[in-house]
């Protein structure tokens, strides 16, 4: 069961892309956790973590066909590069704010902005990027490493953040973040470039996203995961934005609190992710997303009313894994149906999905926290996905069968 989850591995250029986005999740997540404290501590309003949500996300209604459309076309390695040179330079702005007593939670939505907007620009082509950098019966397990690295940096990066909140403040967490931008742009100059056929026809942004949208919907095994996960964004995902909340107003544990809830997640994750992969392998992709599905609504409802730090820890531990299980299995089902020529495009239409429904979803939850409560909300949120699955396993049931159909070469694998 290991050997399948990290074959990958044996690959240098997947290696090197992996250890490089580690280095950035790491950072993120130290950004992530150092705002949302800021927002919290200076503001005591909920929304404002829903809006800076949301202001990372929306950009990618144009990030993310912008990424997709060039990733189909261009060096990919070299986008990814050129928007990490973005996002280190909105983190060093971020960072300078808060030094220099200038930061505001309108500062940090602007900033959060042009960060997302590159984020979402690169992603297209870094997923684009996983399937020609290792075996195609490698896809999974190289999906599922990529999830571990970002969990493992929400393990890693809170708790340094607990550190330097501790030592300093916010801005030193802005500033590491910025340095790991600057370390994928150099770790990228190393990953090799893999031969593809050269696009000559000329650029037509809205006809190729027009173009990749049709395909996208033609295929069940890309737009069935490219609805469900605007589903899981609405209802489950909002309870990221939440954390701080949680962990300050509701538990009473401060901004120590709030580290030690994303890392919990992030255990979770990097467990899930780890071990999922050989999970497929022995049973099947669909049933290890149906079931991360099921574990992560009931999770949700646990950690909503968990009556402690520690209870609401062990709850994330187990929807942190569920979580990524849920993710993993849909953006699999797209990059394994995606068409080559098509693939970025198409993964960018994933990625607007979810971008558009998480902020959406995240805002609305924050929103409505602000009178009934986080608790409540998160609730309600778990509630909703649960229904949701029970309606469509009723009254739809072939839904999931597109999620298991492969290729003989992955069936092999895959046990699909």
């Amino acid at each position: 069961m290991p050997s399948a989850s990290f074959a990958p591995l044996r690959h240098t250029g997947f290696a090197i892309v992996l250890s490089a986005s580690f280095v950035s999740s790491t950072g993120t997540w130290m950004q992530s956790v150092a705002l949302g404290v800021y927002l919290t501590q200076t503001t005591h309003n909920t929304v404002w973590l829903g809006l800076v949500t949301a202001a990372a996300w929306v950009p990618s209604l144009v990030g993310s066909p912008l990424g997709g459309l060039v990733a189909d076309r261009w060096n990919r390695q070299r986008w990814i590069q050129i928007n990490n040179v973005v996002m280190a330079v909105a983190a060093a702005l971020l960072a300078t704010a808060e030094f220099t007593g200038h930061l505001s939670p309108t500062t940090a939505c602007a900033l959060a902005v042009v960060e997302g907007l590159a984020s979402a620009a690169a992603w297209p082509a870094m997923q684009s990027l996983l399937p020609d950098l290792v075996d195609r019966s490698e896809v999974l397990a190289a999906v599922s490493l990529s999830s571990a690295q970002f969990n493992l940096g929400r393990v890693i990066g809170p708790v340094l953040a607990a550190l330097t909140l501790t030592l300093g403040s916010p801005g030193w967490c802005f500033a590491i973040n910025a340095a790991t931008f600057v370390f994928v742009v150099v770790a990228f100059l190393f990953v090799p470039r893999t031969p593809r056929p050269r696009v000559v026809a000329p650029v037509r942004l809205w006809g190729e996203t027009v173009e990749g949208a049709r395909r996208a919907w033609s295929i069940d095994g890309c737009r069935y995961p490219i609805i469900a996960v605007a589903v899981v964004a609405v209802t489950v995902s909002p309870f990221i934005a939440l954390v701080p909340a949680m962990a300050i107003e509701v538990l009473r544990a401060g901004k120590v609190g709030t580290s030690w809830l994303v890392s919990a997640q992030g255990v979770g994750a990097v467990v899930g992710a780890v071990t999922l992969p050989g999970v497929a392998r022995r049973t099947s992709r669909v049933f290890v997303l149906r079931l991360s599905i099921a574990a992560a609504v009931l999770s949700e409802a646990l950690y909503a009313f968990a009556p402690s730090l520690s209870f609401a820890m062990a709850a994330l531990v187990v929807l942190g894994a569920a979580y990524v299980g849920t993710l993993t299995g849909l953006i699999t089902s797209v990059q394994l149906h995606a068409p080559v020529r098509e693939r970025s495009r198409i993964l960018s239409l994933y990625t607007l999905s979810l971008s558009v429904a998480y902020p959406l979803g995240a805002v609305v939850q924050a929103t409505v926290a602000r009178w009934w409560g986080v608790r409540v909300v998160t609730g309600l949120g778990a509630g909703a996905m649960a229904l949701v699955v029970v309606g469509i396993t009723l009254t739809q049931p072939s839904f999931w069968a597109p999620f298991a159909s492969a290729s003989k070469s992955e069936a092999q694998l895959l046990a699909d």
